[in-house]
């Protein structure tokens, strides 16, 4: 059905219009100012069944009024009543409770007894009573029916009563009424139970568009971030449009059909794909009356509420400000006018222009400290540097198994489980290569597709780790339908942090379960392993110490014994002792360490000449 609406003299009347006098419709919206004392004591008025009679046989369609409790006409609509979209019932009732709307509907040509629709519709949308009018052939009234909620059932089902048929004149107004009001409470009772025996969450609908030929991949990522977040999906919609729409991401008519959806489905939340501005949410929340995200909110939600650490939390704040500010106007720019002259400055400011002054101070703020954890973090790195103990760093698509792999070589009982950003806060661990040799193992946050800038950047101090590592584990799971796809985007991530060129090692995790012989033919140090089941892991080992001997070089050097400290320097650095000798002169020690470490050597050795 087509759903137009026009600006009349008196209202509006939505639905189904095409075709209409303009004149007519100006009739019908003085439904409008119907009398509001005698809806309040009278289910539907005598004079009010007549007029939509009158109007039913003259255009052939079905007319639908809603009438709030106070007497109110909150809606005229022409067309299907069960297609009706009402955004602002959900805002003042809650859920499982009765809308306080009763619907009064006509059937042109047709009897008042009620159809199957019609008791779907008054389930889906609980209004306080569903009214059928039949309206016979020559435009009178040939009875009037109604149908009431009695009851709330533990699988969200309704019972319901039926009433009639009545003439137009003999309907018992105040007894249905009064039932109304005692069904409410019974509703309300039930649903107040089944609350608080049931855990809250969010009921959500997602939704994306093919812009790129991936958004059925893309869309399922945004299911398993929302599961992630503790959401129930309800539904996965994924639209054709060519482009987004500039209000509202999808287009008028599709809003109208999420709307609908959303009333249908009970969903109080909505989440898309990928980023929206601040007007698009606003127009989006006021035609659906749901709470409103993209997927870049719900990254950093998922974020906040992984960090553990001071630092952690620092960053993700810092993120969701950035991420925030910008789209302060989407709560209308009439919040951002402030008046001009005397009186309207500092606290005569808007609100608007408040919350904006604090959300930079506050940026500034975090930004300082984020400078203070790179300080920090240098100071640290300098420190490792002088000990020559290199820094091996697990990068990779979340989820890839990264964490796994760390406890498994370390012990460092790190949270691994099956969901996005498991680990979010960086650990790093000792561990002794089979050599010999130590090393320091650092698992990295994961990356995602459409991973937010904001959040790059405020993670910058933390993922900087992996610019100063000597060698990148790059952990895919190769059991994956999208593994190239998780790969090429973590290779992009680590293209724009600068470390694109790192020796890097590809660990093929989750091989045990992959379905078919997986390989990536473009990366010649690539190894199939299983962190869960211990497989493969000899040989990635084996390979960290070849990538890591590339960078040594084997000396054969006398050290006097009163440099102690050189001596302890060389047995706590080197890779591998091949031999030592204590000598009359010295300690002789024949061993592989890195240039740096040689160089080191040598220099000292020539100061004491």
């Amino acid at each position: 059905m087509q759903r137009t609406e026009t600006t009349l003299e008196y209202g509006i009347v939505h639905g189904n219009i095409t075709g209409i006098k303009k004149s007519t419709l100006n009739e019908m919206a003085l439904l409008y100012d119907a009398d509001m004392e005698t809806l309040r004591h009278e289910l539907v008025s005598d004079e009010m069944i007549a007029v939509l009679c009158k109007y039913t046989h003259a255009i052939n369609r079905e007319i639908s009024l809603y009438i709030a409790r106070d007497g109110m006409v909150m809606d005229v609509s022409i067309g299907s009543h069960d297609r009706v979209g009402l955004p602002d019932i959900r805002v003042r009732r809650g859920k499982r409770r009765l809308t306080g709307i009763r619907c009064i509907h006509t059937h042109p040509q047709g009897t008042s007894m009620l159809s199957s629709i019609d008791i779907k519709t008054l389930k889906r949308m609980t209004f306080d009573a569903m009214v059928v009018v039949g309206v016979d052939a020559q435009g009178n009234p040939s009875g009037v029916n109604a149908a009431l909620l009695t009851d709330l059932h533990e699988d969200g089902d309704y019972d319901y009563t039926e009433f009639g048929p009545w003439h137009a004149d003999k309907i018992p107004h105040l007894e249905i009424l009064d039932e109304i009001q005692r069904n409410d409470e019974i509703i309300s009772k039930s649903a107040h139970i089944m609350e608080s025996l049931s855990k809250p969450g969010e009921r959500a609908i997602l939704i994306g568009l093919n812009l790129n030929g991936k958004g059925k991949e893309s869309l399922e990522e945004l299911q398993r971030l929302a599961d992630t977040a503790g959401a129930e999906i309800l539904h996965l919609e994924l639209g054709s449009a060519r482009k987004p729409d500039s209000a509202t991401y999808i287009g008028k008519g599709k809003v109208s059909e999420l709307s609908l959806m959303c009333q249908e489905m009970d969903a109080n939340l909505i989440i898309f794909d990928d980023e929206l501005t601040g007007a698009q949410i606003r127009n989006l929340e006021q035609a659906t009356a749901c709470k409103v995200i993209d997927r870049t909110t719900l990254i950093l939600d998922i974020f906040a509420g992984r960090a553990s650490t001071h630092e952690g939390k620092m960053q993700v704040e810092l993120a969701q400000y950035k991420y925030m500010l910008p789209r302060l106007a989407g709560s209308g720019q009439e919040m951002s006018r402030l008046a001009g002259g005397i009186g309207t400055r500092g606290p005569g400011e808007s609100k608007l222009e408040s919350d904006r002054r604090n959300i930079n101070r506050r940026i500034h703020d975090l930004e300082q400290q984020v400078k203070k954890l790179r300080k920090t973090r240098k100071t640290n790195r300098i420190r490792r540097e002088k000990n020559d103990i290199p820094v091996i760093a697990l990068v990779g698509y979340t989820n890839a198994g990264k964490s796994t792999l760390l406890n498994l070589l370390t012990d460092a009982d790190v949270t691994a489980e099956d969901k996005l950003f498991a680990t979010l806060d960086p650990v790093t661990r000792k561990y002794e290569l089979p050599e010999g040799r130590s090393i320091l193992v650092v698992d990295t946050v994961g990356f995602i597709n459409k991973l937010p800038h904001d959040l790059v950047d405020a993670f910058r101090s933390t993922l900087e780790e992996v610019l100063y590592a000597d060698l990148l584990i790059h952990v895919v799971d190769a059991s994956s339908d999208q593994m190239v796809m998780h790969y090429d985007v973590a290779r992009e991530v680590l293209d724009s942090l600068g470390a694109g060129d790192k020796k890097t090692i590809v660990a093929l995790n989750k091989s045990d379960i992959a379905q078919d012989d997986v390989t990536l033919l473009s990366q010649d140090n690539c190894f199939k392993i299983s962190a869960k089941a211990n497989e493969g892991i000899s040989e990635l080992l084996y390979a960290i110490e070849e990538v890591l001997n590339q960078d040594e070089e084997e000396i054969d050097t006398l050290i006097p014994y009163a440099n102690g400290a050189l001596s302890s320097k060389i047995f706590d650095g080197a890779s591998k002792i091949i031999s030592k000798e204590y000598e009359n002169d010295g300690i002789r020690i024949q061993a592989l360490v890195s240039i740096q470490l040689a160089k080191q050597i040598e220099s000292e050795l020539k100061e004491r000449i």
